[in-house]
């Protein structure tokens, strides 16, 4: 019996002195951010500045040391693992999968785009991973009651008055008064285009254009002729940038040209300046964040983009730098990787001084921002709206012959 004993005390004993090793070895060592990013296919070039946002935030934080992770016992590293969804929702899933089963990362940030990151957010319930999102819209994402994504982003409704409320803070003889709506014919044309007809008619605005606008066409001759027999004052666009730039071209041509042009999707990539030249002065521009928000960071990360991109401005990069600051603050608030701990620390809480500003989450896991309008002057995107103190002020386009 004491032989037995003696064993037994030494078997504790053994066991014990290996516990810290055990536990040790268990520690992790980095912080494993997964991010399905398109890096081909159609969105690739959206992709590229998404990635590139992404790695400025990690880089940032970890040149302040990573983030204290309490398992660990000390800061650990935060590594960003990239796998490509080639713009298509069904490689989403895919790189999803690749990134939590084979990655092992402890946490997501999204793609970029409705269907892709729906596809992303069906993963995440699936796995039962948290992913932060930006670029749905929440139409989508808020009737499926999530448990572990939040998403933040602006509404359809609040991109489509964005050009009604600019027109309010002009000289009542400087307003548009007949506004054409040019909307692709496609389903996200089609959808768009209602949000625009209901902002019209809150604001007391008459259309005296909306007829479906053809994708991939060589001429809009005819298209143009109308709008300028119904003497059409603005345009409102939405399409992709090879519509946009063949529209604009031929408006030109035809010596046909409004004050106010405006267009979503097609005419904020820099391929719409590099194609039109200063042809592409005054024309308006939707956007996600701006270089000139007074908010921490931005103008620092503007500049940054600028000096690594040919001196190019950008409307998006601050909004995914963001999306990715939101999420490493809640693992340092909470010092830990777990998507559970991480989505509570997110919905329903506040995130201040983002370069998107200040950021809060409702008790559904969303977050509203604001749409941003840029006027395109000599290359660069100048912030309209929201208009900041002493910053850019709308130039209304004259005549093409009486342009410098």
């Amino acid at each position: 019996m004491k032989k037995r004993a003696a064993l037994s005390v030494m078997a504790s004993a053994a066991a014990a002195a290996m516990w810290p090793m055990a536990t040790l070895a268990q520690a992790p060592t980095e912080i494993r951010i997964g991010a399905p990013i398109s890096l081909t296919g159609q969105l690739a070039a959206d992709g590229l500045d998404q990635k590139w946002a992404y790695e400025q935030a990690v880089a940032d934080i970890n040149a302040k040391g990573g983030i204290m992770i309490k398992k660990a016992g000390k800061k650990l590293p935060v590594k960003l693992v990239i796998a490509d969804d080639q713009s298509d929702p069904a490689k989403v899933t895919d790189a999803m999968e690749r990134l939590i089963k084979i990655e092992k990362v402890d946490l997501l940030l999204s793609t970029h785009g409705g269907d892709l990151n729906m596809a992303g957010a069906l993963a995440a319930e699936k796995y039962k991973k948290f992913y932060m999102i930006t670029t749905m819209w929440p139409h989508m994402w808020t009737p499926k009651k999530f448990k572990w994504s939040a998403l933040f982003f602006f509404d359809a409704g609040g991109g489509a008055e964005v050009p009604f409320m600019i027109w309010e803070t002009l000289p009542e003889k400087e307003r548009p008064k007949k506004p054409a709506l040019v909307m692709e014919d496609s389903p996200d044309g089609q959808g768009f285009g209602g949000v625009f007809k209901a902002m019209a008619k809150k604001h007391k605005v008459n259309l005296v254009m909306d007829e479906p606008w053809a994708m991939g066409a060589k001429d809009y001759s005819a298209y143009i002729l109308k709008m300028k027999a119904r003497g059409a004052d603005a345009v409102l666009l939405f399409g992709n940038p090879v519509d946009a730039i063949t529209l604009v071209r031929q408006m030109k041509e035809q010596n046909f040209s409004v004050p106010y042009l405006h267009g979503w999707k097609g005419t904020w990539p820099y391929e719409f300046r590099e194609a039109l030249g200063d042809s592409s002065n005054y024309v308006l521009a939707d956007g996600f964040w701006s270089m000139d928000y007074p908010y921490p960071g931005a103008k620092d990360l503007g500049e940054r983009y600028m000096k690594e991109h040919n001196n190019k401005s950008n409307t998006s990069v601050g909004m995914f730098y963001a999306n990715a600051q939101v999420l490493l603050k809640a693992i340092e608030n909470t010092g830990t990787v777990d998507s559970k701990a991480v989505h509570d620390a997110i919905v329903g809480k506040a995130f201040k001084g983002t370069v998107q500003g200040d950021v809060k989450f409702d008790a559904a896991g969303l977050a509203l921002i604001t749409s941003t309008a840029n006027q395109w002057w000599n290359g660069r995107h100048m912030l309209v709206y929201p208009h900041q103190k002493g910053g850019w002020s709308l130039k209304l386009a004259p005549p093409w012959d009486q342009r410098k």
